[in-house]
């Protein structure tokens, strides 16, 4: 079930985004979401921060009900024996189908702040790196820029999503617990200070920067590969196609990234 959610929310994330912010870019896909010319101010990363948590916002909300059923198997392997399908199922019988939305709030408001971070810092941190490397330098080192870029923007988007992420798998897994996000922060501050907001930051570090760093790292080496056999740059393509090439470098990026990152998910539950 995690490989699966990885995979959608690599690849729907990372197409949705190529959308939003208009990949052109001639040349490479290190600097692709800008076009030739492109004045990266505040603005620039303002819409990049805006993009990329709008995109995870959508895609994890729209995925609440499988990270549901996945929390509930991590949390009690016994009870919930059954695979994706036979778990629908057995929430839907116990508790109604509304069960399968605990936690939508905490999940789409957590990574639409997660996501502004995460695509804005890598934005940030890469075009950074690459101005202080030079074009040549940055390209050659591409890969070690996606990594450091992307380590250091999940890191900080990290500590703002850890608070929302501790509500939602505290109310997936006590569904009495909390009447929505408000009600969550308010009791979990009341009854465990604000270190219980922060319980699993070491394993959400585990899980999300390795996921993070896979996923940007993966995603441009698949990119760049994929804009290689046919021989043309970004620019040179449609739009359309542009979206194609990051919807399968998507999907080959989620794969890696949920391999990676599903030992420490496992242990964040």
């Amino acid at each position: 079930i995690h490989h699966y959610t990885s995979l959608v929310h690599s690849c729907l994330s990372l197409s949705l985004f190529t959308m939003s912010t208009k990949q052109v870019a001639p040349g490479n896909v290190l600097l692709a979401t800008s076009a030739a010319g492109t004045n990266y101010d505040m603005m620039y990363y303002l819409k990049g921060a805006a993009a990329g948590g709008i995109c995870c916002s959508i895609t994890h909300g729209a995925l609440t009900p499988v990270d549901v059923v996945k929390t509930r198997v991590q949390l009690d392997p016994v009870k919930y024996n059954k695979g994706l399908v036979g778990g629908f199922k057995q929430i839907i019988a116990e508790e109604g189908a509304m069960a399968l939305t605990t936690g939508l709030g905490a999940t789409a408001f957590g990574y639409f702040v997660q996501g502004w971070f995460k695509f804005g810092g890598v934005e940030f941190f890469k075009i950074q790196a690459a101005t202080s490397l030079g074009e040549e330098a940055a390209w050659n080192n591409k890969t070690s820029i996606y990594l450091a870029s992307s380590a250091a923007a999940e890191f900080i988007a990290d500590i703002f999503l850890c608070p929302l992420e501790a509500v939602r798998i505290r109310s997936v897994s006590d569904p009495e617990f909390c009447d929505g996000l408000a009600d969550g922060f308010s009791k979990m501050l009341k009854t465990e200070g604000v270190g219980g907001f922060y319980a699993g930051f070491l394993p959400i570090l585990a899980k999300q920067v390795p996921y993070t760093m896979a996923k940007f790292a993966v995603q441009g080496s698949a990119a760049d590969t994929m804009y290689a056999s046919l021989g043309k740059t970004p620019a040179e393509m449609s739009s359309t196609a542009n979206v194609g090439v990051s919807l399968a470098s998507g999907v080959v990026a989620g794969v890696a990234a949920a391999i990676i990152s599903h030992p420490a998910d496992t242990l964040l539950s």
